[in-house]
């Protein structure tokens, strides 16, 4: 061996007898650990592994890159244990304080070592379900049904009374009732458990500096992540940053109206409606931006707390289910009845009671109903395979029945029987100008005609309604992605009438300086733009509720030209508002530069 040889070599062994005392120190002896703890160890060497294979042979390095990977050798040393917050807990905490107790970076994110770790004691952001049943197990379950058992003591009976006929037919039935409701319910659940896979909930989180697009699933106490509207919530989090920030709690609060949040301190902590800097997982953002850092994943979330509760209880029989089991208990103590009452006539006749138990047997056994189980079950069958084609999964047959039971029903109206949708359908500008609206749905399908000439009306064909559409295209923070509405669903109707006069870019030609977000007490919203290249000139745009617009404006617009607004312009305007309410139709008013044009939108409720 040469000495250059030598020399690498040495180099080499002591590189890894280095590695390896880093090693043990983080790892510790494995004869020691048990199963859970070398999983977990394990993956904190698979990350360590990776920094390690960045080691090369000694004094092939930039001494700054190996002082680099000293220091994240001791990060990982020193990494403590961190644990979820709870909602109560968090909201109290200012955000740097909150920083330090999860040991994260908020300009940053985690680092992966960090989330390695924590994935070890916190587990996947996603519920397990207690451990299912093995196939042979359900498939016994359905022998547990009263008549089924009963139907069984009744060939055991045949089979003691050498009716064997009569044993073979009654263990038959039970066998074909008893496959067919297992088949069908395996089936739904083996459905249920595709659907889930389809659409696995995403989220946007911030980790080494780098805002990546994970799976929910991978989230763990400490990560940074980032909201905006159409996302769901993917665990408890801690805002820090918000920007007109609407969340839809009605999954836990039962209210419709989405709830406004902040990124502020809260002295005390009351109800979960009261924490207004907390998001809760699995709740929908229905408006704005925000950011915060994850409390608690899984089982440790406000979500988790409901699906605990959710596992313990215990799920309730069908009306069909009662029914059967009380028919079942019914024969039960009728067959002991007949059998008992014939050997006590028997007995005081003198007879055999042997042979006056075998007749009473054979007369239980005739009244039992052998074909009721079959009959009943391929009923259900049929209403499952009824709903399947109206593309419902039904996950246990007796379910089919209790919606036959119910006669009341009652039910959210917006987003449950409606689609939660808004169309614009006429339009009224502040000069006279009316115009119809064809199409539905969040798209370009469909025309706007001028009434009563009926011309289709494109871009700036017409001054007043392009600039009618331009002010509600341009005061909107909505979004429409593949038919679907990011935001409110009125902004989404008018972003959809822009489309539809090939104006839906018309908001890219102005820079949004200044918002005033729409709020219920004030009930209208402003925005501040300036033209993009086209010098300092403000122009600015705002809608909301008649009244609302109407007190700030002094000028209407009429072709194009503003003049002063008169009381006979607008009681002709409040009259055309109160005309449009007596149809069904939701007004819509919007006003432009310096709040000077006036003009008038109306929708049809969806």
């Amino acid at each position: 061996m040469s000495p250059r040889q030598e020399t690498v070599t040495k180099a080499a062994a002591a590189a890894a007898a280095a590695a390896a005392r880093c090693s043990e120190r983080l790892l510790g002896p494995p004869a020691r650990m048990g199963a859970k703890e070398f999983f977990g160890r394990t993956l904190q060497k698979g990350a360590f592994l990776r920094w390690s294979q960045k080691y090369q042979l000694l004094g092939s390095k930039e001494p700054e890159e190996e002082a680099e990977e000293e220091t994240e050798l001791k990060a990982i040393e020193h990494e403590k244990e961190v644990t979820a917050l709870s909602p109560k807990e968090a909201c109290k905490c200012h955000v740097d304080d909150l920083a330090k107790m999860l040991q994260v970076d908020l300009q940053k994110g985690l680092p992966e070592f960090s989330v390695l770790q924590r994935r070890v004691k916190h587990g996947w952001n996603e519920f397990v379900a207690d451990k299912s049943e093995p196939v042979w197990k359900k498939y016994l379950d359905q022998f547990k049904n009263p008549l089924i058992l009963l139907l069984l003591a009744s060939a055991l009976v045949s089979i003691i009374t050498k009716e064997y006929e009569d044993a073979v037919s009654i263990t038959m039935a039970v066998i074909i009732v008893v496959t067919v409701a297992f088949i069908q319910e395996h089936r739904s659940e083996k459905s249920l458990e595709e659907l889930n896979k389809l659409v696995p909930p995403e989220c946007n989180c911030l980790r080494e500096g780098k805002l990546q697009h994970l799976l929910a699933r991978e989230l763990v106490p400490g990560d940074i992540v980032c909201l905006s509207t159409g996302d769901r919530v993917p665990a408890d989090i801690r805002l820090i940053e918000v920007t007109d920030f609407l969340v839809d709690e009605s999954s836990f609060t039962g209210e419709a109206e989405p709830c406004s949040k902040n990124d502020g301190i809260l002295a005390e902590a009351g109800d979960m409606t009261t924490l207004s800097n907390i998001a809760f997982m699995g709740t929908l953002v229905r408006y704005g931006k925000g950011k915060g850092i994850v409390i608690g994943t899984a089982e440790n979330s406000q979500f988790g707390e409901v699906f605990k509760m959710m596992q313990a209880e215990e799920t309730p029989k069908t009306p069909l289910q009662k029914s059967m089991d009380k028919l079942g208990k019914q024969l039960t103590l009728a067959s002991f009845c007949i059998i008992g009452l014939l050997m006590l006539i028997g007995w005081l006749q003198g007879k055999h009671l042997l042979d006056m138990f075998t007749i009473g047997v054979s007369l239980a056994v005739a009244a039992i109903p052998e074909g009721l189980p079959i009959v009943v079950t391929v009923t259900l069958v049929l209403g499952v395979l009824r709903m399947a084609k109206k593309r419902v999964i039904v996950k246990k047959l007796p379910i089919v029945e209790t919606l036959g039971c119910c006669n009341v029903i009652c039910s959210d109206k917006t987003g449950t029987l409606t689609a939660n949708e808004m169309t614009v359908t006429q339009l009224v500008t502040s000069d006279g100008f009316k115009a119809e609206v064809s199409g539905v749905g969040y798209n370009g399908e469909g025309n706007v005609y001028l009434l009563p000439s009926r011309e289709v009306i494109k871009e700036f064909s017409n001054i007043s309604v392009g600039k009618l559409v331009e002010a509600g295209c341009v005061a909107n923070n909505a979004i429409i992605r593949k038919t679907t509405v990011m935001g409110q669903p009125t902004e989404g109707a008018l972003i959809a009438l822009a489309m539809k006069m090939e104006l839906s870019n018309i908001k890219d030609a102005y820079v949004r300086t200044k918002e005033i977000p729409f709020s219920s007490e004030q009930k209208w919203m402003a925005v501040k733009c300036t033209l993009k290249n086209q010098g300092p000139e403000e122009v600015y745009f705002m809608k909301g509720a008649f009244q609302e617009v109407m007190q700030h404006c002094t000028m209407f617009n009429s072709s194009g030209i503003s003049l002063p607004l008169t009381p006979q312009q607008k009681a002709t305007y409040a009259q055309e508002e109160k005309h449009m309410g007596s149809l069904g139709l939701r007004g819509q008013f919007a006003a432009r530069c310096s709040c000077t044009p006036l003009h008038v939108f109306s929708y049809a409720p969806g």
